[in-house]
């Protein structure tokens, strides 16, 4: 297995002291409610307030500031206290906020991990153990009857399709610029399928950056609907097309492009089905591209991230896909998709890395 350094330094030898261990431990027991008590620490503004104080608060003017009764602010605060996200003064029993709580309320990632985790994950975790056995996504039956969350995503209730498109978003818009430097500017890329392209929002940026794109958008009719909805109006839409495909029949095969075809692009996507799946889906890719097509695989490869934690998050998501997405897919290590490329019949080109939030382009071609 190939690490980065950091992921290397992290992960081959033990961290902790016996004490340390011993407390993450008791973390991870604890661990629904530590997610709540600070999901609702920042819900009901006392993070905010404390962090917007001078000095600190006390439990009253906590209670002052937020309305909330002096029970439920001596809860949280506690708790909070011993999570680690505030500090307090022993003399003056003042709170403050500690670093962990700043992250906790103004990185942009774990608050849309926060959001996603509550709104769309958090019941369907109980199901985790009957996913992980029947390799299927047992956690979304109380959302719904759809054998996987895309059938479902347009009839989940607004506040969950909010979390949803906001957690997929933040991470593949923030690659965007860069990806589009790479398959415009550097390939020279012309006509596109964007596989699996939910809202068109790729498709948008795609029109707006290059004056010569046509992408045509594959994915499930009810999507195609959705995208199209989306996109009306909207500066390029006349070059976006959409051509409904149920990718997870290996009889549906991606159509022929009059004139031969520059790219196929798939963000976010691969990781959404098993490894059987993804070669299915490779080969269908192939079978509609000629010599001179490279296809553009853009993913969060877990072991290829700079940081730590970006490796923390990617591995817990892989989760997500087994209690509530699909119960078979998952953030892959850079080296399966390389041998699932290869089993498909291309060949990789170069792989592009450390884009926008941690993201990986594999580039491919023909063998």
């Amino acid at each position: 297995m190939n690490l980065t350094p950091s992921l290397k330094k992290k992960y081959t030898s033990e961290q902790f002291s016996a004490r340390d261990a011993q407390r993450l431990a008791e973390f991870i027991a604890w661990g629904p409610v530590v997610f709540q008590a600070s999901r609702l620490m920042i819900k009901f503004g006392i993070l905010e307030h404390i962090r917007n104080s001078d000095n600190g608060l006390t439990e009253d003017e906590v209670v002052e500031k937020t309305g909330l009764s002096k029970y439920a602010v001596k809860c949280l605060l506690e708790a909070s206290l011993c999570i680690g996200t505030v500090l307090i003064d022993d003399e003056t029993n003042r709170y403050t906020i500690s670093k962990t709580g700043w992250f906790l309320l103004n990185d942009p990632a774990t608050r849309v991990n926060i959001d996603f985790n509550h709104d769309v994950n958090y019941e369907g975790w109980f199901k985790l153990e009957e996913s992980l056995q029947n390799g299927k996504p047992e956690g979304l039956k109380h959302f719904g009857a759809w054998p996987t969350i895309y059938e479902g995503l347009s009839s989940l209730p607004e506040q969950v399709q909010k979390s949803w498109f906001g957690f997929d978003h933040f991470y593949s818009d923030s690659s965007f610029p860069e990806a589009l430097q790479i398959v415009f500017g550097k390939y020279g890329v012309r006509s596109l399928y964007d596989v699996g392209g939910n809202t068109g929002k790729w498709a948008l940026q795609c029109v707006s950056h290059s004056a010569d794109a046509q992408i045509t958008v594959l994915d499930l009719p009810q999507q195609i609907g959705l995208m199209k909805s989306n996109i009306e109006g909207k500066q390029g839409a006349e070059r976006i097309s959409g051509y409904g495909i149920n990718l997870l029949d290996e009889n549906s095969l991606f159509p022929k492009r009059d004139g031969g075809l520059d790219a196929v692009w798939m963000s976010q996507f691969l990781d959404c089905f098993s490894e059987d799946q993804i070669v299915s889906i490779l080969k269908r890719a192939k079978n509609a591209m000629d010599a001179h097509t490279r296809l553009f695989i853009m993913e969060t490869l877990w072991d290829r991230q700079r940081f730590e934690p970006a490796a923390f998050c990617l591995t817990m998501t892989s989760l997500y896909f087994t209690a509530l997405a699909n119960g078979n897919s998952k953030m892959y290590h850079s080296d399966d998709f390389i041998r699932l490329i290869d089993e498909a019949g291309l060949g990789v080109e170069e792989i592009h890395d450390n884009l926008g939030q941690g993201h990986s382009i594999i580039v491919c071609k023909l063998k």
